[in-house]
């Protein structure tokens, strides 16, 4: 079946997905509507420095009549990590968060996708903020806790954390700011989002 022309997408998370020092369609959620020449734009809900209950807040506060949308992804918790905030919480403000999305996808699980979290201890800013072996470790904790409670609902996870290491040794990868993805990086996690998209559009 061929796929739409265009498609309604939902995009919920933080500044990795608003795209924080890069312009707006460089940001994920415009680079995967332009592979599908989508007129229609992402609605996002996303804000630099949300954790998860930020986004859970955010998400009442914009009050969304639509729930039938083709796509929802969600992207979540480098904040929890960055203020160690505990994992427990997230992991319950994770799965309350993950059924919302589904809800947005009209209840269909196929319809959402879930992001790992990126590891920004590699970028300049995270060198220069502490051990960048211990900032990953953490990372790795967290996506830990998201890929569970994913997985256990049967839905797709794509793990975008190596993509992202790959700053470590190509500053292209970063933002201006020293901290945030660059276009470049955005591009490498359609790369991956892309094929999920394409089946799911089908």
């Amino acid at each position: 079946m061929p796929q739409p022309k265009t498609f309604s997408y939902l995009a919920l998370g933080d500044s990795y997905t608003i795209g924080e020092a890069v312009p707006q369609e460089q940001s994920f959620p415009y680079l995967l509507n332009k592979r599908f020449s989508n007129t229609t734009a992402p609605e996002i809900i996303a804000v630099t420095g949300w954790t998860t209950g930020d986004l859970k807040r955010g998400i009442q506060q914009r009050n969304l009549q639509k729930h039938d949308y083709d796509i929802v992804t969600l992207l979540i918790g480098v904040n929890n990590q960055y203020r160690r905030y505990s994992k427990d919480e997230y992991r319950t403000e994770f799965i309350e968060l993950l059924n919302t999305a589904i809800s947005y996808a009209g209840g269909n699980k196929a319809r959402v996708v879930v992001l790992s979290i990126p590891d920004w201890g590699v970028t300049p800013f995270g060198k220069n903020s502490g051990d960048p072996a211990a900032i990953a470790a953490d990372i790795d904790a967290f996506n830990a806790i998201n890929k569970s409670e994913t997985t256990k609902l049967g839905v797709t996870y794509i793990d975008i954390t190596p993509a992202s290491r790959r700053a470590a040794y190509d500053t292209d990868l970063v933002a201006s700011d020293g901290l945030h993805p660059s276009g470049k990086m955005y591009n490498l996690w359609v790369e991956q989002l892309q094929p999920v998209a394409e089946e799911k559009l089908k």
